[in-house]
């Protein structure tokens, strides 16, 4: 267990004070903290949507080792630890041949083809790569252990991020425009460190 240092131990003391965290079921509660504490944003309390039974699929699938797929290559370097890939250059060469996909949509496209069942997904910068895993998932193309999506945008984040609440998918995403790629670190590491805690 790594010693927690005292600038983070205060700044936990100082959240738990201005948030009621025993609302929530143990993992749960540890991925609205470790948002909170990432983004210093308590609004997160309210609007974040995260199912214990989803947290549980998704820690049980970093312990065996799934993969992580990051959207964007700085959630993917954040999350070194749970071995996670980012598959940009890849989905650049396929966004060539089709005009109006985002190369981080494509990305997800060929991740689903190279891991249709069972790994982590990790959306926090592009909606459509978030809208895309929604897609392929609806389509039977994807089955993935947990989505993680927390985008960040004024153009289609709130959107992608109530269709992933809407679907059956086990999930960690909130309600609004807001998210961004440190809170869904964040949301990944609550669990990865769940042990350590």
């Amino acid at each position: 267990m790594t010693p927690v240092h005292p600038i983070e131990a205060e700044s936990y003391r100082i959240l738990a004070a201005r948030v009621d965290l025993e609302r929530w079921p143990p993992l749960s509660r540890a991925v609205v903290a470790r948002v909170i504490h990432a983004s210093a944003d308590v609004g997160y309390a309210d609007t974040l949507v995260v199912d214990e039974g989803a947290c549980a699929a998704g820690l049980a699938a970093l312990q065996a080792g799934a993969p992580v797929v990051a959207d964007v290559e700085m959630v993917a370097v954040a999350t070194r630890r749970a071995g996670s890939r980012c598959l940009l250059d890849e989905g650049r060469a396929l966004q060539a041949t089709e005009p109006g996909l985002t190369a981080t949509a494509a990305a997800m496209r060929v991740a689903a083809g190279r891991w249709p069942t069972g790994a982590v997904f990790v959306v926090g910068n592009a909606p459509t790569a978030l809208a895309e895993v929604v897609r392929l998932a609806a389509a039977g193309l994807l089955v993935p252990a947990l989505v993680i999506g927390l985008p960040v945008g004024f153009v289609g984040a709130a959107e992608a991020k109530d269709a992933l609440h809407a679907s059956p998918l086990p999930s960690v995403t909130n309600r609004g425009e807001r998210g961004g790629s440190a809170v869904a670190v964040a949301a990944v590491n609550a669990l990865l460190y769940f042990e350590d805690a």
